[in-house]
Parts: structure tokens; sequence; C-alpha cells
């Protein structure tokens, strides 16, 4: 009887801090009554919702599926399920849940539509059609069902079925939550922007502080070069949530493009804080922070870089796999940007990684070759600008700092050669023009002092018979 009665304090503990927004210690005390009582499908799905709330998706899933085993069928349960599951990135488990959600209550929709949804996430649209099309048979007018197959149709880059689909669903349910937002995003990607700024502005009237559509009126804002617009909806996200890394992110963008280095760095320099992860971010800091004339940014800026780098080689050990988590063009970056910093050495151990996971691209031979050239190792970088040169034939730069080398070494012949192949591709490329130029006065110079040693040899006496 005690068990039982501390349980039910247990419970009424949590519903207190679920009430006051503390859901970690709701989550907490809901499973100090468990573990008195495991019985209770009820408390099981209260800590799911618990767990919802505080964002831990995945064991939010495993309370709800086991509230379902105590009291199967329960539809609400194996949709929780299945939902949390999805924002956990288990999609394809949480379809198996969708299905016993629409056993529960064969009349339902939102099992249907869940799946439609998840198989876009996986890239199944041709499933996604199928629960669409079986749907419709059952309900032929769920505006829902519509706007859920317009995003598979949108990742296909069928815009204008797309666009048709969330007609049709605004349409039918002039109500549906984000329709609006969705039908704007569709006519952005198909170049209609002002239609969908008055669309993204429609639905901000009925929810003024939806941030996700002022993030991307934001953006839209900035691609039509409304950018003090695109500023003052980027500057409303922070107010309602000061610590949006995305608005952060954007704002410093934005400044960058207006030339405003300071703000630029301040606001990146904030979601790069709040958004580790985000390397473009990173990458992006340390090259307005390399446009300072003071030491210490230089320095700090190789630090960025070399975490970046760092934080890229963990998460392909920790997934097991660098093709899927470090993308070669992001290590070519950040290997120019080490180069630019003055730190060759840590430059030439991120593109020797890159030219590892892509060896036939010619530009990431090209800038390994500028690491080792400007590590003053010319054999390596020449080896590693013809490996380019041999990729790309046609690749210019990479014959102009061949030829270059080639001069510094005093080859003057072999410059030579180099130089004409580049000019053969380029005949305008200054670079080029400029080394040719060098090139002409070291035979001039040559040639002068080799007409003065002739002279002067038929100047000097002959030697009597």
């Amino acid at each position: 009887m005690s068990d039982w009665i501390d349980a039910e304090a247990h419970v009424e503990r949590a519903h207190d801090l679920y009430e006051a927004g503390r859901w970690a210690e709701a989550a907490a005390a809901l499973r100090e009554a468990i573990a008195l009582n495991p019985y209770q499908p009820d408390w099981l799905f209260n800590l799911g919702v618990a767990l919802e709330a505080d964002g831990r998706f995945e064991e939010a899933a495993s309370a709800f599926g086991e509230s379902y085993r105590l009291r199967t069928p329960d539809f609400n349960a194996a949709m929780a399920s299945g939902v949390n599951l999805v924002r956990a990135g288990k999609t394809r488990e949480a379809l198996a849940w969708f299905d016993r959600a629409e056993s529960a209550e064969p009349g339902e929709v939102y099992p249907a539509i869940a799946r439609i949804e998840a198989h876009t996430q996986l890239g199944e649209h041709d499933e996604a059609e199928l629960a669409f099309y079986m749907l419709q048979q059952r309900k032929p007018e769920c505006g829902e069902a519509y706007s859920a197959i317009a995003a598979s149709l949108l990742a296909r880059g069928l815009h204008d079925r797309a666009v048709w689909c969330l007609r049709e669903a605004a349409r039918l349910d002039p109500e549906l939550p984000g329709v609006q937002a969705r039908l704007a995003e569709a006519y952005w990607q198909t170049g209609r922007h002002e239609r969908a700024r008055q669309l993204f502005l429609i639905e901000l009237r009925e929810d003024p502080g939806d941030v996700g559509v002022l993030m991307n009126l934001g953006r839209l804002l900035v691609e039509m070069r409304r950018l003090d617009e695109a500023r003052e909806k980027f500057g409303r996200v922070l107010e309602l949530e000061p610590d949006h890394a995305e608005a952060h992110a954007e704002l410093g963008f934005l400044h960058e493009k207006r030339s405003d280095a300071g703000k630029a760095v301040v606001h990146l320099d904030v979601a790069r804080r709040l958004q580790p992860e985000n390397g473009e971010v990173t990458r992006r800091l340390a090259r307005l922070l390399l446009s300072s004339s003071k030491a210490e940014d230089r320095q700090r800026t190789i630090e960025l870089l070399e975490a970046e780098v760092e934080r890229l080689y963990r998460a392909a050990e920790r997934e097991g796999s660098e093709e899927f988590v470090i993308d070669p063009a992001a290590l070519a970056e950040l290997g120019e940007l080490l180069i630019d910093a003055g730190a060759q050495t840590q430059a030439i151990r991120v593109l020797n990684r890159a030219v590892r996971m892509r060896p036939s691209e010619a530009r990431l031979w090209h800038w390994l070759g500028l690491a080792h050239f400007h590590a003053g190792d010319r054999s390596s970088g020449i080896e590693a600008t013809r490996e380019a040169v041999r990729l790309d034939p046609r690749f210019v730069p990479a014959m102009h700092n061949i030829a270059l080398a080639l001069l510094r070494e005093g080859q003057w012949s072999r410059a030579r050669y180099w130089l004409k192949q580049g000019i053969s591709v380029d005949p305008e490329d200054a670079s080029l023009r400029r080394l040719d130029v060098q090139l002409r006065l070291h035979r001039l110079g040559w040639s002068v002092r080799w007409i003065a040693s002739v002279w002067l040899l038929r100047r000097r006496p002959s030697i009597p018979a």
C-alpha cells in the first residue's frame, strides 16, 4: 500500500513540475513512480510527453512504445512513438509504428500522412506517392495529404506539380497550418520571388511569431537584395529567441555582404559558439578574421581552423566513414585558409587527406602544391601541381605555379615550356604574361652578355706566330 501511495505522490509532483516547464525533473519523478509500479500505461505515456518536451526524442519514443505494449491497441501511443522516432532520425523504424496506429484506428488519416512524410525524408518518393494515392481512395479531399506529397515533389524538383498540390491543399483546407508558407517556398524555388514574399507575409499575419517563416522570409529578402528588410526579420527572430544560431549566422552573412566586417564577426562568432558543428560559419568567420591586420586575429584564425579540422575528423571516426561526414570541398577551403594564415604544415596535412578522399579532383592537388610551395618544399609542390595539370590539362593556375617554381630554381628552359603551355590555353592571363615578360628580360640579358663576350674575344690581340 505504501508503494502505491508513494508512486501516486511522484506522479502528482511530476505534473506540477511539467506545468512549471521543468521537464527533465518531471521525467525523473515519473521514472520513480514507474519503478514502484511499472504497469501503468498512462504514466509511461506522460513520461513520453515530458521527454518529448525536453527534446529527448528517442527516449520519448521508447516510453510511448512501452505505453502502447501495456495497452494495445493505442492509437495515440503508436503515433507518438513514430513521430518521435522521426525526430530522433530513426525514420525507418517509425514506419512500423505508423502501421500500428493505422491498425488501431483505420479511419484516421494521420498515419498515412506521417507515412508520406517519412518516405519523403528517406528519399523513397515512389512509396510516398503510393501512400498518397491510397489515402486519396479513402479521403479524396484531404488538404493535409496534398500538402505532404508536395514536399516529395519539391525534393524531386517538380516545382509546378508541387505548387498545384499546395494550392489544392489551401483550397480544401484554408486553415491548414503552414500551407501558405509551403506554397511560398515552392514559388521561391520556381523564381517567383514577389509572390513568395506575399505568401510568407500572409502566413505571418496568422502567426507573427513563427520563427521558421521569419527566417525563410529573411533569406528570400536577401536574395531579392532587400537587405534592410531582411535584417529586420532576422532581428525579429533574435527578439523572440536570442540564442537562435541560424539568425545570428544570417545576420553575420548579411553584414559581410554590406562590408561591415566588425558586426559580421560579432554575429558569426555567436553563431559558431551556439552551433559549433556549422562548418560554413567557422570558415566564413576565419576568412573575415584573416582580413584583419591584427596579429591576435591571425592566431585566432589558425586556432579556429584547427578546431574545425579536428571536429570533422572526430565526426568521421564516430560514424566510421569519411565519405558521408567530410566534404572534400570544405577540406579544400580549410586548407586554403590555413595557407593564407601561414599555417603551412597544418594545410599540407588537411589537403593530403582531401586528395586521398578525392584523388581525381585537380583543384585539391593544386592547393596541396601551393601549400608545399609556401612551406619551401618546391619539389613536392611541383609534383602535386603536375598531378593537377595531368587531371586537368587546361588548369592555367597550376601551370603558372609550376613555371614560377622552376624560375625560382633557375630552370629557365623548363619554366619556358610550362609558360608556353599556359599561354596556349589562355593567352590573356595576366599572371602568365608577367612571367613571360620576366623570361624575355632574362633572355635579353643573356643575349647581351653573350654578344659582349664575343666582342671582347674579337678585340683581344692575337698571339704572334
